[in-house]
């Protein structure tokens, strides 16, 4: 069946071209993360969240740092979906300003093992900048400004 063959690559090639392949991959795999899914993955280490309690989560923990837009935020969440690394959930226990419309998520352990994979991989980029000296030793304390 040829005409089978040809759909089959069509629909690979837009899923892998609409979809960032870091986030295809296993989380052993050691493939980046985008900050914003790292960030998602995070706030969502704390409990059930829907989208705008997300948005004003990442926004305060990072100080401004990273703010998400609605559309990138429901754009890593279809992706993290998608992939198994969060789940939509209806709340227990529905807090007193819950909204019928809002949607909650809750991260999988798939995802715990995606965002434990970025970490191990941020620590260990952070332990390369510190043998380069580019970062202070940790437990050292700043020197005062004006000395070296």
């Amino acid at each position: 069946m040829p005409n089978y063959t040809l759909r089959r690559y069509i629909a690979l090639r837009y899923n892998l071209t609409r979809f960032p392949m870091s986030e295809h991959r296993s989380p052993e795999a050691g493939a980046p993360l985008s900050a914003q899914v790292f960030q998602i993955l995070l706030s969502l280490l704390d409990g059930d969240m829907h989208g705008y309690a997300l948005i004003q989560d990442i926004r305060r923990r990072t100080d401004d740092e990273v703010v998400l837009t609605a559309s990138t935020l429901y754009a890593a969440v279809k992706r993290m979906l998608g992939v198994g690394w969060i789940e939509e959930v209806q709340p227990e226990e529905p807090p007193p300003d819950h909204d019928e419309r809002r949607r909650y998520y809750r991260m999988t352990a798939l995802g715990r093992a995606a965002a434990r994979a970025e970490a191990q991989r941020l620590e260990r980029l952070t332990t390369m900048a510190r043998d380069k000296r580019l970062l202070r030793p940790l437990g050292s304390t700043p020197q005062p400004k004006g000395t070296r």
